[in-house]
């Protein structure tokens, strides 16, 4: 039922569960929350969840304090969210279950095991993993046509792209309904149409991590050139035009002027790239010392919320941002 925005209360009164109380998991209730939903958090060690409430509070503060809250009362939105020691009284009742696990295969599919006992018919299963297909974990599952991806970028509350990836078995209406929640909590989803190793985000960010591997390995470059390319070249554009957008604007004629352009210099360049590299070895070295110069890790936490701080202002900038003609 939806709760009228009259009386001070926002959005949709329906349970949302999430299993795991780290960092996506306290991201997770955030966004629900701000979503108007009712988030039940749980996890095996009771002090996580004291320690996740603590942050989800915080954070809610800090999206209000910049007016990316949604419009909603932090307080408002905190009051909404609990936490349970019990598995099967968490899942009770919710209409979509958030499994924010460790990335582990073996772990993911005892979960997953584990909750289909637990969970009623109509209950999303929906897992945060970043990289495993979803029919490696579901497939044997009696509410396997329930279960689904939604992959979200670190930190999910600055950053609203959100990977939907269905597995082969996953019914038409639990994808659309998966996507309307997102929506609805202010996520953008990206939907696959079919499963893919590494889908979406991590396909694009391991080619760009291993060309500039390639690049320092071969000694075209040293590791902070790469940082500066991107932080003072691609990385400003691709904020907010992507790579198709970037072409289609930079050549006169639009894409297809780009494309009989360039095409031939790009497939030359390309055929350059060869095998994978392994992030180890000499170039790992180099690679490590830069980085222990630059960002040591003794100031690692206090770097993390620099870079969140940053996105922060940035994610305000991006509502402010003036529509395209």
């Amino acid at each position: 039922a939806v709760v009228s925005t009259q009386s001070g209360h926002y959005g949709r009164a329906e349970k949302i569960a999430i299993v795991g109380s780290g960092l996506i998991g306290r991201s997770w209730a955030v966004l629900f929350a701000r979503g108007g939903y009712r988030v039940v958090l749980y996890d095996v060690k009771e002090e996580l969840m004291t320690q996740a409430m603590g942050v989800i509070e915080t954070q809610l503060r800090s999206l209000h304090e910049s007016n990316l809250l949604l419009g909603k009362d932090p307080a408002e939105c905190f009051s909404r969210v609990s936490t349970c020691d019990s598995l099967s009284s968490t899942v009770e009742g919710a209409i979509l279950l958030q499994e924010c696990v460790p990335e582990d295969l073996g772990l993911k599919k005892k979960v997953f095991t584990e909750l289909d006992s637990m969970v009623s018919d109509t209950t999303i299963l929906s897992s945060s993993t970043s990289c495993i297909v979803p029919s490696k974990f579901t497939e044997s599952l009696s509410h396997r046509a329930n279960c689904i991806v939604c992959h979200p970028v670190n930190p999910p509350h600055y950053c609203p792209a959100v990977e939907v990836i269905p597995a082969p078995w996953t019914s038409g209406h639990v994808k659309e309904k998966t996507i309307s929640i997102m929506k609805q909590i202010g996520m953008k989803p990206v939907v696959a149409k079919k499963e893919c190793d590494g889908f979406i985000l991590n396909r694009l960010q391991y080619a760009v991590l291993q060309e500039s591997w390639r690049l320092v390995e071969d000694g075209v470059c040293d590791p902070e050139d790469i940082d500066t390319v991107m932080t003072g070249g691609l990385g400003l554009r691709w904020s907010f035009i992507g790579p198709f957008e970037t072409i289609h604007l930079n050549a006169p004629g639009g894409v297809r002027d780009y494309c009989e352009r360039y095409s031939d210099g790009i497939v030359r360049v390309s055929n350059t790239f060869g095998e994978p590299r392994p992030l180890t070895g000499e170039t790992l070295e180099k690679v490590t010392e830069y980085l222990e110069g630059y960002v040591p890790m003794e100031k690692h936490k206090d770097n993390l919320e620099w870079r969140d701080g940053v996105l922060k202002q940035l994610a305000v900038f991006k509502q402010s941002m003036p529509d395209k003609p």
